[in-house]
């Protein structure tokens, strides 16, 4: 039994907003300095907003000054991953929900230590579940 979630067009669509929708799987981006989370500071686990997948612990949350949530390193390998993004003449690599395959941003090579890596995601595709 597979534990990754498949759902119709029309399952998303209904299951998610205008703006998740189009940032999750149209693979869209939201405006810089707009999303929900881009300024947060409150611990806890952000989690894929289509499935509850958890993605990123809010200790490895930092201010990247791009206007979206970044984070050094995912909770698991596992749980995002990644491929190649060629989109716009450029080249970059997307950074996906393991679970459920949503679009939740990309991956740069020019973070903190100590993975040197910035996950710049969309709020749109997050929801954090604030530690008790």
């Amino acid at each position: 039994m597979s534990d990754k979630v498949t759902k119709s067009d029309a399952e998303w669509r209904a299951a998610l907003t205008p703006e998740q929708y189009e940032v999750m799987r149209e693979k869209g981006t939201e405006h810089a300095f707009t999303g929900q989370y881009w300024n947060t500071k409150t611990p806890g686990t952000y989690v894929c907003a289509g499935c509850g997948q958890p993605l990123f612990d809010s200790n490895t949350k930092f201010d990247s000054g791009t206007g979206w949530p970044s984070f050094y390193a995912p909770i698991a390998e596992s749980n995002v991953a990644t491929e190649s993004d060629r989109a716009y003449g450029m080249v970059r690599t997307e950074a996906l929900c393991g679970k459920c395959h949503a679009h939740l941003g990309h991956v740069f090579d020019d973070g903190p230590k100590p993975t040197g890596l910035r996950y710049c995601m969309n709020s749109a595709s997050l929801k954090l579940e604030p530690k008790e």
